[in-house]
């Protein structure tokens, strides 16, 4: 629920995720407008533990049995398949499958919404929730799974509520909203939605305790070999990582070195033979825009940069979840243009319609070299980065 376990088709296979979304888009504007206040320290711990008790019930999905949780599992860095064992994981009902890889729900909360940015002197999508972006809040994007027919299946708002009233999440929720909150659906909708927002937004999903962020605090020291992935990582010459996965090199304050800027690429990932469907190509940013939209095409086959912190915790990676290991995703960077052979069978940026393939970006460091030519790291620089990468999994102990 928190983040994109299964609303992760494209809206042309999505058309119950789209139905969803427009069910709850009253009760997010309602409860974007109701988080404006800062709640007393009393009332915002009860809302936190409640919307913890929601992401792990697994009595809120129809049929009942899977939780938030089940595809954001805290093991893996709150991501997951729901036992599917596939890159995309399974929903509530037999049969049922994502097309997408479940993104972490971690550090989710420091997203902004939707907009454009500047990026290398071109203006840019960003922001927005979901691998595509298309939700505008983080209210909208908790609720949106809850409703998916891929996902949690829930028929409507008050089918929800009539769960999470039964549930041991009540009593907070009247704690926090008062003893009434069940009285009417629209309360209580507002109410769920509360919770949710706020234990995304709660120190559990974000808690900058990795050997990175005791560094930058002087409480730890990398190895040579994780300084030498963090050096490689930085310098544009070389991975050119931190050009998408920024940092902030001047500050000790981790909140300023989220390792995602936020925007969406286009990076011609391969195709997935594991979840590829024959007639379906997901399309990324540009499916969520309307069909007469102006240069709509121009942003198909563009998903968001994923933060890299817990990267280590998330396999597999890419929105199609395309590479198993965490070696092969910094290798593809790598190698893409200069070893294509390596990565596609057939056709370069073949998860894509060859009218399209002119989106991907060939021009940013290190796509810019061209077949046969060497790679921007050798396999020794690809160990270190891999190495420095696991430096960002939280729960560090000095």
């Amino acid at each position: 629920m928190m983040h994109e376990p299964m609303s992760y088709s494209s809206p042309k296979s999505a058309s119950a995720a789209a139905v969803g979304a427009a069910m709850v888009a009253a009760w997010v504007i309602a409860c974007s407008a109701a988080s404006a206040t800062e709640p007393d320290p009393a009332r915002q711990q009860a809302m936190i533990e409640a919307g913890r008790r929601l992401f792990f019930d697994v009595k809120l999905s129809e049929p009942p049995g899977t939780a938030c949780a089940s595809c954001h599992d805290p093991a893996r860095a709150f991501t997951g398949d729901n036992g599917s064992g596939l890159p995309v994981p399974r929903g509530s009902r037999a049969g049922m499958l994502g097309t997408r890889n479940t993104p972490t729900a971690m550090y989710l909360a420091t997203s902004p919404g939707p907009g454009m940015s500047e990026k290398d002197g071109k203006m840019v999508p960003s922001g927005g929730f979901f691998w595509d972006g298309r939700a505008a809040t983080l209210a909208d994007q908790a609720l949106g799974p809850l409703f998916s027919a891929n996902e949690m299946n829930n028929r409507d708002m008050a089918a929800l509520v009539a769960k999470v009233a039964a549930s041991d999440a009540a009593p907070l929720l009247r704690q926090a909203y008062g003893g009434e909150v069940f009285a009417s659906t629209e309360r209580a909708g507002k109410a769920i939605t509360g919770v949710l927002v706020a234990f995304e937004q709660s120190p559990t999903l974000s808690p900058f305790t990795s050997k990175f962020d005791a560094a930058l605090r002087g409480a730890a020291k990398l190895t040579e070999q994780e300084e030498r992935g963090r050096t490689l990582f930085m310098i544009a010459q070389k991975g050119n990582c931190a050009s998408c996965h920024t940092v902030n090199p001047d500050s000790r304050e981790p909140r300023d070195s989220l390792f995602t800027d936020f925007g969406f690429h286009a990076l011609g990932v391969p195709r997935n033979k594991d979840i590829a469907r024959p007639d379906v190509m997901d399309l990324g940013r540009c499916d969520t825009l309307p069909a007469d939209a102006v240069d709509r095409s121009r942003w198909c086959g563009w998903f968001k940069t994923p933060t890299l912190r817990n990267i280590a915790l998330t396999a597999p990676y890419m929105h199609n979840g395309r590479f198993a290991t965490l070696r092969e995703a910094v290798a593809f960077y790598a190698t893409r243009d200069t070893n294509p052979e390596r990565w596609y069978p057939g056709a370069k940026f073949d998860d894509l319609p060859e009218s399209l393939r002119g989106n991907v970006d060939v021009e940013a460091r290190p796509y810019h070299r061209k077949p046969g030519q060497r790679p921007a790291l050798n396999d020794e620089e690809i160990d270190d980065i891999v190495e420095f990468l696991r430096t960002l999994t939280d729960g560090y102990a000095p």
